[in-house]
């Protein structure tokens, strides 16, 4: 049997909703193609069935397999081709052999056309015997198809009401023309420039049609792909489903979208992390509902309701982890907590943690978000660390906060007692206290909560406290600390850290709680020195400075996509007096895992001031 192949037009299945039926014409001279060489590549596994079952010829050893091909079809070969996948099956026949090297060409010429190489020469030959043969496929891929004209069309209401949205989609098509085919980068292409619209004002936009017209003679192609932009999208009122245990006003409260404003998916992203930040919910879904037609008499625009599915939190939930870091030791914690008090949706929230050199306690009670998003909290909190560079300090904090999360951005204004003990090695305690307001602030501006490689993080802090007024010193407090991520080529990152902090004040820091103060050294400060050890030497103590400045340049370089190594400079001091200060450097190299439970740090540091090398390990495992 003789196949005649003129055009041959391949449909692709419907895919996502929303997406018409793709086509790809594939434009080649006649030419004729024995219908065995056509069959798919399912026939191999059933006739290596039929023939373990029917035993027609002995079995015959594995064999190896060698691809000669450019680079980015070699690996699609290496991986995907027959040959390749069975070369380890002891069991296969002379005829499934020989029928896979018979055939390879047409897998060959199957895979080529995914990465534009529409017309690729392939040989194949096997040389040796049994378990000594080694299969030798050399591909000549030919000149690569180019893309030689591109019509990209939106039709419905944008068209009219939206033309700097379609020439935006238009200019920013993913394919344009003398960039190669590649089948991947035209499905991505269509998706994206589909989402641009979705995402923005028509969210019922459709590719209504799209063709792929390659023609193989001339290693060009013509892409065409038109979209119906469907009606303008207006979000109506907001309906909360899966609310039961806590009632539906929180997410209202911290709702900020407004009944009427044109649909926008960033939006709806906002929505959905300011319901998602809420202690109560596991999971948040944010979706527009079943759209109506506007009153205005014309039907270009819809009104669409803004759905918040929920899934919360049993009221009792209890959390524990373990982890070790080479400044505190190993650690374990406990969290408790219950969000359901006096049945009004206030959360106690507890925790515990226990280290080898620090004992921290935390208890809050807070309420939901009120009308503006805010939520207040009355908290209290124990912290002691012993023998850190022969000084032991405890700090006990209560006092009152009210804090709000928009967006990527916390703040906080709080109204905080401390009252501190700081006892130096061999020397008498210190007690200090104070009322201090402050406020802070923060802002979370990177591609990725966990493992960031673009962006920053930012926090700052200012407060104040006058003497007599539960303080023995007065004092004012600045602090800020910026986290840069810089991403370098596909999967290196350039990481930028600046610390400065400071106490103003008139005379010395006595007076002024430990825990306000500053001592650098350490994994997240300066690398090559011990946890805290720079600072205002008292004997053989080091104590906590009024100034704080540090700072890290650090390369890191992934040579898998989980695993990395990195070179780092770190410098800074802590101090009580400006003039003359000394600024301690450390320099090193380390290793990266994102492991699945967050990111894991290996660190040798070199001290350069104090010629010592030091360890620093982080890693942590929540339950």
């Amino acid at each position: 049997m003789i196949l005649h192949l003129g055009i041959m037009r391949i449909r692709l299945a419907r895919g996502k909703a929303g997406k018409a039926p793709d086509a790809v014409t594939l434009c080649r001279p006649t030419r004729r193609i024995p219908a065995s060489r056509v069959l798919p590549s399912l026939v191999v596994l059933l006739a290596t069935v039929a023939g373990t079952l029917l035993a027609v010829s002995p079995a015959l050893a594995a064999y190896r397999v060698e691809v000669e091909a450019p680079d980015p079809l070699k690996d699609i070969l290496q991986e995907h081709l027959d040959l390749v996948r069975y070369r380890e099956r002891t069991d296969l026949t002379d005829d499934q052999f020989a029928y896979m090297v018979e055939t390879v060409g047409d897998q060959v010429r199957q895979f080529a056309a995914t990465e534009g190489w529409f017309d690729p020469q392939t040989t194949a030959r096997v040389e040796g015997s049994g378990d000594k043969r080694v299969v030798h496929i050399s591909v000549d891929p030919g000149a690569r198809t180019l893309i030689r004209d591109v019509n990209v069309s939106v039709d419905g209401p944008a068209a009219t009401r939206s033309p700097r949205q379609v020439a935006d989609l238009v200019k920013n098509w993913g394919l344009p023309a003398g960039h190669a085919f590649r089948q991947g980068d035209w499905d991505k292409a269509k998706e994206d420039a589909l989402v641009s619209l979705q995402s923005d004002t028509y969210y019922g936009a459709k590719l209504e049609e799209s063709q792929a017209r390659i023609l193989a003679d001339e290693q060009a192609a013509d892409l065409t792909a038109r979209y119906d932009s469907g009606p303008a999208y207006r979000m109506g009122p907001l309906v909360v489903e899966g609310a039961r245990r806590y009632p539906e006003r929180i997410v209202r409260n911290v709702n900020r979208l407004g009944v009427g404003e044109p649909y926008h998916v960033e939006r709806l992203l906002d929505l959905q992390r300011a319901v998602q930040n809420q202690p109560y919910y596991s999971n948040v879904q944010v979706d527009l509902g079943e759209a109506a037609p506007d009153d205005d008499g014309q039907d270009d625009t819809v009104t669409a309701p803004v759905v918040v599915r929920v899934r919360e939190y049993p009221p009792h939930r209890i959390t524990s982890g373990v982890g070790y870091n080479t400044d505190t030791g190993a650690q374990v914690e406990g969290r408790y907590s219950y969000y359901n008090m006096f049945n009004r949706a206030w959360v106690l929230d507890s925790q515990a943690r226990i280290e080898q050199k620090r004992q921290y306690g935390f208890l809050e009670l807070a309420m939901p978000p009120d009308s503006r998003t805010y939520r207040n909290s009355v908290y209290g909190s124990y912290d002691h660390t012993r023998d850190l560079e022969n000084t032991d300090t405890t700090s006990w904090r209560g006092g009152l906060r009210r804090s709000r999360s928009l967006d990527r951005i916390d703040t906080t204004l709080s109204l905080d007692f401390f009252y501190d003990s700081l006892e130096p090695y061999g020397q008498p305690r210190q007690l200090s206290r104070a009322l201090v307001p402050q406020y802070a602030w923060t802002r979370r501006n990177v591609d990725n909560e966990i493992f960031p490689r673009r962006g920053n993080v930012i926090n700052t802090q200012v407060g104040a406290a006058v003497e007599g007024i539960l303080t023995d010193q007065s004092f004012a407090r600045f602090y800020g600390r910026i986290r840069q991520y810089i991403p370098v080529r596909s999967r290196d990152l350039v990481l930028a850290r600046l610390e400065v902090g400071a106490n103003l004040t008139s005379g010395g820091a006595s007076g002024i709680p430990a825990s306000l103060r500053f001592r650098a050294g350490g994994t997240d400060s300066v690398r090559g020195y011990d946890y805290q050890s720079i600072g205002t030497r008292q004997g053989n103590s080091v104590l906590p400075a009024k100034y704080l400045v540090t700072g890290s340049l650090e390369y890191q370089y992934w040579f898998k996509p989980d695993w990395g190594a990195a070179v780092f400079w770190d410098a800074g001091t802590a101090t009580d007096d400006l003039d003359g200060v000394r600024i301690y450097h450390g320099i090193g190299v380390g290793a990266r895992w994102r492991s699945p439970v967050g990111p894991v740090q290996l660190d040798i540091g070199y001290g350069i001031q104090q010629q010592q090398f030091r360890p620093h390990i982080s890693l942590g495992v929540a339950f």
